[in-house]
């Protein structure tokens, strides 16, 4: 069903709204933990004024388009992804800007679940007159912002898991070697998917075996480092591990906190859990991390991590690269999921995309439904 048969919009509406969205894009690696938004002031049919939201701290999407149109803002239709803010903030409300510049109708593809706004944006436009209407390209505007709406209205990030494994599902040898597995190319588009999120999150096993970094390497996305997640029932991150050296933060979870002061010392942030079968409590874990404002989480873990969270139905979205070689039955599978013994129990996906990235093959899937416990 087209958009001007259910809503009445038109093809010059959603025109203009796809032109928002791609501006919003642009603030994919930069917004967070804001969220990504775009506007396009249109005025007699002309394109008088565009922005986005570029960076947490600075003038928001409506500012920029504001400023560039200048003058001719006035009596303008504002085409924006979000519904603009109503409240003070680091920034001034846009919807006063709005207002005070005298646009004369908004366009809105989707209501902000901000606590702060939930609709209080669009009251403040109706009441000054200026003509709304909403729910234009809303599920394009929900997918631009699912890491931030995850983390206001289910209290917890949008979680991706990434998998780099051969042809036969296999991510490393017996003996844990692993480097590399995937060719550059895949390597690469893992750090595009870094930079979009708030955090990387791996387990103490992989850090006391690989001594990884978990940094950003591509700067030219953007100068933000991740906060790096580890997850530590027994508080046994080495104090010599490479990435307390380095720039960012790191925050290892716990459930014994007796090594506390020593792994301060070394540079990382502690927080202590209350514990599952002597793990973690991932779903407190990934609910601190919401309260950190981390709207994303990527993780790159092993089979124990990325199995745990499988099983507890806490995965969004898998990130697959899958590299065109065999490497045979002596070796560690993607997942460790024990409780899964029967058929019924496995996870169906939905595989939104697939594409090469040099001789490797990166699927992207959605789950869509946790599996079975069976008692």
């Amino acid at each position: 069903m087209s958009d001007e048969f259910a809503t009445g919009f038109d093809s010059a509406d959603s025109r203009y709204m796809a032109r928002a969205m791609q501006l919003a894009w642009r603030g994919r690696y930069t917004a967070h933990p804001n969220p990504r938004v775009g506007c396009v002031l249109v005025r007699d049919g002309k394109v008088v004024g565009e922005g986005w939201h570029r960076k947490t701290g600075e003038a928001h999407a409506e500012t920029h388009a504001l400023a560039a149109a200048g003058p001719e803002a006035k009596g303008a239709t504002a085409y924006v992804t979000l519904e603009p803010c109503s409240h003070h903030g680091k920034t001034p409300p846009c919807s006063d800007a709005l207002v005070e510049a005298g646009i004369s109708a908004a366009v809105i593809a989707m209501l902000d679940p901000f606590p702060k706004v939930a609709g209080s944006g669009i009251a403040a436009l109706t009441r000054a007159g200026v003509t709304v209407r909403t729910g234009l390209m809303a599920a394009e505007a929900e997918k631009l912002n699912e890491g931030f709406i995850s983390r206001v209205r289910r209290r917890r990030p949008f979680v991706r898991l990434k998998i780099a494994a051969s042809l036969d599902g296999r991510t490393a040898m017996a003996d844990g070697q692993s480097q590399w597995i995937t060719g550059a190319e895949a390597r690469a588009d893992v750090q595009r998917f870094r930079a979009a999120s708030g955090a990387i999150m791996t387990g103490v096993g992989t850090v006391m075996a690989d001594d990884p970094s978990l940094i950003l390497r591509d700067r030219t996305l953007t100068d933000h480092q991740p906060l790096r997640v580890i997850l530590d029932s027994r508080l046994r991150m080495p104090l010599s591990a490479c990435m307390l050296t380095l720039p960012g933060e790191t925050a290892v979870f716990c459930v014994d906190d007796s090594r506390r002061k020593a792994v301060e010392a070394a540079g990382a942030i502690v927080h202590k859990c209350s514990a599952r079968d002597g793990h973690v409590e991932l779903a407190e874990m990934l609910q601190a991390l919401a309260e950190r404002e981390v709207n994303d989480v990527l993780v790159e873990a092993g089979r124990l991590l990325a199995g745990s969270l499988l099983s507890a139905g806490l995965v969004d979205e898998l990130v697959i690269y899958q590299a065109p070689h065999i490497m045979g039955s002596e070796t560690r599978g993607m997942f460790a999921t024990p409780g899964w013994l029967k058929l019924e129990q496995r996870l169906e996906l939905d595989v939104l995309d697939v594409r090469k990235f040099g001789r490797d093959t990166r699927i992207i899937a959605r789950t869509l439904a946790r599996p079975v416990r069976l008692n």
